[in-house]
């Protein structure tokens, strides 16, 4: 996988730390945001072509706003308990996946499968 620049935006500042600690190993950097300003400010500022967002920081309709303003940047969202309704609808709002905060493998896997083939319905 290509070195990618990441943003976190979480409610929690302690688990975005410990996130982007996590993800520091798999990515070339790793930023944190408070709040979804400064998630918009961070992407084009740091190049960053991955956002993880906590849907518990920000709505559905804003990371559509995002997945649409910053479409060159995929969006994975976290959830504390993310179920099957919630993965749905983040996926409709234009998220590549939703994890369970602090799921670095499935943070990566989700990556990954979408930089193999980030239009699979194209196909």
């Amino acid at each position: 996988m290509q070195p990618l620049d990441v943003v976190i935006a979480a409610r929690d500042p302690q688990s975005a730390t410990d996130l982007a600690v996590s993800l520091t190993r798999h990515f070339r950097s790793v930023s944190v945001a408070g709040s979804m300003e400064e998630v918009r400010h961070a992407i084009p500022k740091l190049r960053a072509r991955l956002a993880v967002v906590d849907l518990e920081l920000a709505s559905l309709s804003e990371v559509r706003a995002l997945c649409l303003e910053f479409d060159s940047t995929a969006v994975v969202c976290t959830h504390r308990i993310p179920d099957e309704e919630m993965w749905a609808s983040a996926l409709a709002a234009g998220a590549i996946d939703c994890c369970q905060h602090g799921d670095v493998a499935g943070i990566v896997a989700a990556v990954r499968s979408f930089r193999q083939d980030p239009h699979p319905s194209a196909a």
